[in-house]
């Protein structure tokens, strides 16, 4: 049997011809795929915002050192068990002015509900360092946690003293060389300073006339007098002393908050929750698994953050299944709140207390604020 013929010539057949709609896909695919190569790697002006790291105040962290250690510790009163969680959320910036993220990154995370795209210049002002914001993010989050103990301390019926020193000067400010670090800052051409609002009123109030800062440096008190710059902040113009205040109190036990590599001002609520439950016999969460954000004055009054849409997926995403939120940030909450996470809305402490309440079957949770369109 014979397998071919030596005698029979095979022609090929002739190639097939593309479309002319065949060429033109493959012509757009190709010009697509060059753009998007070109889009990679052009710089952009944005960043992602994305949930971070979720911390259960009632539990560990890890410390500078790289041990794990209660995130809130108390010595000087009696303290309790605690169960469940009172969570606090963070958010996680990608990209920054050394290195932006690709259009394709921003593109993928337009769609993702998870993500926020945002201008570079509202997480990294042009004006600022890298060093400078680090700085300005720690010293706020080591003013929540005073805060935040005040509030608890305070709620809980203890004494708390406060006084307002200079944490920092800003470079070529009003006040440069003439406050120092540590100075206790006590009033304003006469009038006591009790906050750092209460100090810029004062200087915004004079429209560059110099003021008479009364201060304590060493045991002494002495009146130094101040004229502050000229600046203009989205489109009004302001006058600073350049000079960042932080609250100092007198507290009547030790509190410890341990919690390495966080910064920003918006656990304060979440702090003050969990002193209160570490100080107080029984459960404040009934031992339910309970998230939020907010930031805290000594006062108790809860405040708006930034973020929050992430904090919600993230609390979600950590199991959590009751949320309090900031009354002020109740338009951002609103038709954006992860199946099965329910929010309520709070304006302060008790507020939060109350919530929690009800969370614990002592209170009627359909009664409780939530945020509404």
């Amino acid at each position: 049997m014979a397998l071919f013929d030596e005698n029979v010539t095979i022609t090929p057949a002739p190639r097939r011809r593309l479309s002319r709609s065949a060429l033109v896909g493959v012509w757009a695919l190709a010009v697509s795929m060059v753009v998007l190569l070109i889009l990679t790697f052009l710089p952009t002006a944005y960043v992602i915002q994305r949930p971070g790291p979720v911390y259960n105040t009632l539990g560990t962290a890890t410390s500078a050192e790289g041990d794990e250690v209660p995130l809130i510790s108390v010595a000087g009163a009696d303290t309790y068990p605690t169960e469940g969680t009172l969570d606090l959320l963070t958010v996680q910036v990608v990209g920054n002015r050394e290195r932006t993220p690709s259009w394709f990154e921003l593109a993928t995370a337009w769609f993702d509900p998870t993500k926020a795209v945002l201008p570079i210049d509202a997480i990294f002002p042009e004006d600022q360092t890298s060093e400078e914001r680090n700085e300005e993010s720690s010293a706020l989050m080591i003013d929540s946690q005073k805060e935040a103990t005040a509030a608890a301390l305070t709620e809980l019926g203890y004494d708390v003293g406060s006084h307002i020193t200079v944490h920092s000067l800003l470079q070529g400010s009003a006040a440069e060389g003439l406050l120092e670090e540590g100075d206790a800052v006590i009033a304003a051409n006469g009038t006591p300073i009790a906050s750092a609002d209460d100090l810029r009123e004062i200087v915004n109030a004079g429209a560059g006339a110099p003021v008479e800062v009364t201060i304590e440096r060493d045991g002494e008190q002495q009146t130094i007098s101040i004229t502050p710059n000229e600046n203009e902040v989205e489109g009004e113009t302001v006058w600073l002393l350049g000079v960042q205040l932080q609250s100092d109190y007198d507290f009547p036990i030790d509190v410890t908050i341990q919690l390495n590599n966080v910064g920003g001002p918006s656990a304060g609520m979440m702090f003050a929750l969990g002193i209160i439950d570490t100080l107080t016999p029984g459960e404040l969460n009934g031992g339910e698994d309970v998230a939020g954000t907010g930031t805290i004055s000594s006062d108790g009054t809860v405040g708006p953050i930034g973020g929050i849409q992430q904090k919600l997926w993230g609390a979600s995403g950590a199991g959590a299944d009751w949320f309090l939120a900031p009354e002020a940030n109740c338009d951002e909450v609103v038709g954006h709140i992860p199946p099965g996470l329910r929010v309520f809305s709070v304006e302060d402490l008790d507020d939060a207390l109350t919530a929690l309440e009800a969370i614990r079957g002592e209170g009627e949770l359909d009664a409780l604020p939530t945020c509404r369109s």
